[in-house]
């Protein structure tokens, strides 16, 4: 094959065309599962065309921990920066996909220490028999969280990011202290997660939050694909 001419899924320069991105957020839409308490997703039409307005405008009504979101310092840290302060450099780069789907309980350090992590990865997505529970219609409270003991390890480690496959990332019931260590330690929250079609390992990870100015959490769209390499 000639340089410059591409054929059969080959660049120009007759490297493998890059792999698929695949969207692991979770869809916003009526009947989204929300945690108990949280406010739920409403969506309606105030300006309509049917009404005899010139366009459609829709009006959304939701909580800023709905659906796939990271978490601001101030969600759990009173006084602490808002979402304008996240690094997006933490939300874009090589990550790593754990595989914690043989856990049946919380993650702890004895936990976190037979999980296969590789020394380095800065970016962490848990894979945990949490992701079936996005099968399930509403919320679930069976999902299993990371300890703050794990946490802190992980914060020590330098982990730039860490991303869960439910609506927390903390154990159920006691969400302050695994939230505190992480965000105390500058380490970004990503939850939310669908990760049900995501093999374990290495992948690129390119998440962008809302520029939400002033608030404790944020909406955001994730995606990966098997690590390319490209992105550093």
């Amino acid at each position: 094959m000639r340089r410059g001419v591409v054929d059969k899924g080959m660049t120009t320069n007759d490297a493998p065309a890059p792999a698929t991105w695949i969207d692991v957020s979770v869809p916003l839409q009526p009947g989204v599962a929300t945690f108990p308490g949280d406010p739920t997703y409403n969506i309606d039409l105030p300006v309509a065309i049917a009404a005899g307005q010139i366009c459609n405008i829709s009006r959304l009504d939701m909580g800023a921990h709905t659906g796939t979101h990271i978490d601001a310092p101030s969600h759990f840290i009173d006084g602490a920066a808002g979402t304008e302060s996240i690094p997006l450099d933490a939300c874009i780069g090589p990550a790593w996909v754990v595989d914690a789907t043989g856990l049946r309980g919380n993650i702890g350090a004895a936990e976190l220490a037979g999980l296969d992590i590789p020394p380095g990865e800065r970016r962490l997505l848990f894979k945990t028999p949490n992701s079936a529970l996005w099968n399930e219609p509403g919320f679930s409270d069976r999902f299993i969280g990371l300890e703050d003991d794990a946490a802190r390890l992980l914060a020590e480690r330098g982990v730039r990011l860490v991303g869960a496959d439910y609506l927390s990332i903390a154990p159920f019931g006691n969400p302050a202290p695994t939230h505190v260590a992480l965000l105390g330690a500058g380490v970004v929250i990503l939850e939310g997660l669908d990760l049900r079609a995501i093999s374990p390992g290495p992948v690129d990870l390119l998440c962008l939050p809302l520029r939400l100015v002033g608030s404790d959490g944020v909406p955001a769209r994730a995606l990966v694909r098997p690590r390319s390499g490209s992105m550093r």
